[in-house]
């Protein structure tokens, strides 16, 4: 897993400031959890995420984006509860879930939104 910032963020998934319409740069499906480091739900999808990040390792890219540092980039999201999942697949538009999902509910949406197995 890897930790996003406002300029990565730009690199490697979407420059917000320059383009309007969604334009993921990656070459593979991504998720990326929006936390923060007091968030009880945060740290109970920590563990869940870093599996699915090894399990999945080559297929997705899982990132992690600090709301207490990154304000802008929360903000421009729209990033209201924490935590908040972006799943990105290769084609069409992101999907935001909230809350501690499930392991289970994870792989749903890996299969069938990013269209990884």
């Amino acid at each position: 897993m890897e930790l996003l910032n406002k300029e990565t963020f730009k690199e490697k998934i979407f420059d917000y400031e320059k383009q309007k319409d969604w334009n993921y740069k990656g070459e593979i499906p991504s998720i990326i959890d929006f936390y923060a480091d007091w968030c009880g739900p945060c740290r109970i999808v920590a563990p869940v995420l870093e599996e699915i990040s090894r399990e999945y390792d080559g297929k997705l890219k899982v990132y992690k984006m600090d709301t207490e540092q990154e304000h802008e980039l929360a903000e421009a999201f729209g990033i209201r509860s924490i935590p908040s999942i972006l799943f990105i697949p290769l084609e069409g538009k992101p999907q935001m879930a909230m809350g501690a999902l499930p392991k289970e509910s994870f792989i749903k949406v890996i299969n069938d939104v990013l269209q990884v197995n």
